[in-house]
């Protein structure tokens, strides 16, 4: 086979996504034909590469070449010089201090602070060749064991590494793998758990979009190691990039004989095949997820008895999620004393997350578990823009906690999370900044549990409910003496009762917010205000006398009239007709449009 002299990643990440938009990918590829480069340059639609606020991303190697904010006219210019004449296009690479330029992606102070397991190959390969990911020793670890391992031997490297499960509730994956593999059954189920459904999360996606491999080659060690034959991959049908991705996988894992029958040789067979979920969020609960797969309504069951006793069809099961799987190989390949070396004596290894909301340096990042979220938030999100100050970050989706700035110094552990009322989680982290009302963010979270509860069990189909009733009378200026008691019990209730993790998390943003930001809920109850200005009820917008030009512009832009004044002079904003859309504050180039 030729060689290929360029290879060129274009991201296909959240924040890249745009590029599609603009259609750079199908530029790139109608340049390069152009220019008859088809059979010296290979272009590939990647996954994140944790780059997000500098998307578009094209990376070129060998010489790894880091062009950002690539645009469509940029296109031409880097392929008639970079391609053809072999000149960089330097305006367009990224340069971290706007002085040096990055020619390598580990240079960069982003991903120096990060330790790539799970993303190890994600956004270095292309994810639709199998003979890339077998290049970078894809699929050895697989036949290690197979040639060199017994099945008790495999358990014991996962018991020994510390791996815990990176779905939220850090169980132990080599203690799962024991008590399955201790149970007669004439057959067993592996299940990779892909339906992550927490808003802003895409850890899993991203993985399973840049190395569908590694989760594949994982089930059939856990396959091997518990005795089972049947492996299903469940993902949600809003993944249409990650599906396609895992059956093109799927079919050149069999081709190669790394799935179906007496694999390597060794009489070892294992099958996998794909269910898609319709967006449920309770199917991320294991039990839930078993009912979709059988074709029932997802819905959670009473537990016990637990999944390694009787699972899928009533067999002996374990659910991994893709990150957990995706570290299988490099613990098999590296031994559980190299992954035990990285991390936290009770939490080893790494966890990725996806840092969204008000952070400079918003992406998909890897690190160290013990790292604290001062250094996340700080050293490798690059604190918070605009010059505002911090005010909690929220980690774990909606069943999750907001931490306050007071405990910044946390290390990331599943325990230390814990303690202070939130959790691990999938991986959503959410920074938030002064502007930010805490009781307006716990009845987000709020509505979208109450939402997403199957409403089976009656704590939870009511109890969110009433939550959330209580949570928008406050955001509206109609709050109660009582009802922080009230919010307390029933948060303390449901947690207690509910049949499942949705509905025994769904009060953790509430509790955390109480118990770190209780003044902020005083506020909207007694002095029917919110200090962050962010509930509409219970702020105005005025203009400053000082400030305003009297232009006009904010008028003009009011779509409900509520702005009257002449050219020149001060303009005046009715409050009874204004219904604090913000269109004037945005509009206003002297600052003039204030909140009060």
């Amino acid at each position: 086979m030729e060689l290929l002299r360029l290879q060129v990643l274009v991201c296909s990440g959240e924040e890249c996504a745009k590029s599609q938009k603009l259609g750079l990918y199908n530029i790139f590829k109608t340049e390069i034909r152009k220019n008859n480069l088809e059979y010296e340059v290979e272009l590939i639609k990647t996954k994140c590469l944790g780059l997000c606020d500098l998307g578009p991303v094209v990376i070129v190697y060998p010489s790894d070449i880091v062009y950002c904010n690539i645009k469509k006219e940029d296109v031409t210019e880097i392929v008639k010089q970079h391609f053809l004449k072999d000149k960089v296009v330097d305006r367009l690479v990224y340069k971290e201090d706007k002085k040096s330029r990055i020619n390598n992606l580990d240079e960069l102070e982003l991903f120096k602070r990060q330790k790539r397991i799970a993303l190890k190959n994600c956004g270095k390969i292309n994810p639709e060749n199998i003979e890339e990911y077998i290049a970078f020793d894809g699929y050895f670890a697989l036949s290690k064991i197979l040639n060199e391992r017994t099945k008790e031997d495999v358990i014991g490297i996962i018991e020994e590494s510390g791996l815990r499960g990176r779905g939220g509730g850090g169980f132990k994956t080599g203690l799962k793998w024991r008590l399955a593999s201790a149970e007669e059954s004439n057959q067993k189920y592996v299940i990779c758990n892909a339906d992550e459904g927490d808003p802003g999360a895409f850890m899993d996606r991203s993985i399973l979009e840049g190395d569908p491999h590694s989760v594949i080659e994982a089930m059939a060690i856990c396959g091997f190691a518990i005795g089972a034959s049947k492996g299903f991959i469940y993902v949600r049908a809003e993944y249409p990039l990650a599906v396609e991705r895992l059956k093109i996988a799927i079919a050149q894992a069999y081709e190669k004989g790394v799935l179906g029958e007496n694999i390597f040789e060794k009489g070892f067979d294992f099958d996998i095949e794909i269910r898609l979920g319709a967006g449920a969020f309770v199917c991320g609960e294991e039990t839930a997820l078993m009912q979709s797969i059988e074709g029932k309504r997802g819905i959670p069951m009473p537990k016990p008895p637990f999944p390694i006793k009787s699972g899928l069809w009533g067999k002996p099961t374990v659910i991994n999620n893709v990150e957990t799987l995706s570290s299988i190989p490099q613990i098999i390949l590296n031994g559980p004393s190299w992954f035990k070396s990285i991390g936290t004596l009770e939490s080893p290894g790494t966890k990725v997350f996806a840092l969204g909301g008000k952070i400079s340096n918003p992406g998909l990042i890897e690190i160290p578990m013990g790292t604290t979220l001062e250094e996340i938030i700080y050293e490798i999100g690059g604190g918070i823009p605009n010059g505002k100050a911090f005010k909690a970050v929220q980690t774990g989706g909606p069943s999750g906690g907001c931490i306050p700035k007071e405990n910044l110094d946390t290390p990331i552990e599943y325990e230390t999370l814990r303690e202070l009322g939130s959790m691990m989680g999938s991986g959503g982290m959410i920074v938030m900044d002064e502007d930010n009302c805490m009781v307006d963010v716990a009845r987000f979270f709020l509505d979208f549990t109450k939402d997403e509860s199957c409403g089976k069990c009656p704590p939870c189909r009511i109890g969110t409910k009433r939550l959330l009733e209580i949570l928008e009378r406050l955001t509206l200026g109609h709050g109660e003496d009582g009802d922080i008691e009230k919010l307390e019990h029933l948060g303390e209730g449901i947690k207690k009762t509910a049949l499942c993790g949705l509905g025994q998390t769904a009060p953790n943003p509430v509790l955390s917010t109480l118990r770190h930001f209780k003044d902020e809920y005083e506020n909207h109850i007694y002095e029917k205000k919110c200090t962050s200005k962010s509930c509409r009820a219970l702020f105005v917008y005025d203009i400053l006398e000082e400030k305003c030009t009297g232009c006009g512009i904010c008028e003009r832009n009011c779509i409900v009239g509520a702005i009257s004044g002449k050219i020149g002079e001060v303009h005046i904003i009715d409050p009874l007709k204004c219904v604090r859309c913000g269109l004037c504050e945005q509009v206003c180039k002297f600052k003039a449009v204030v909140k009060v």
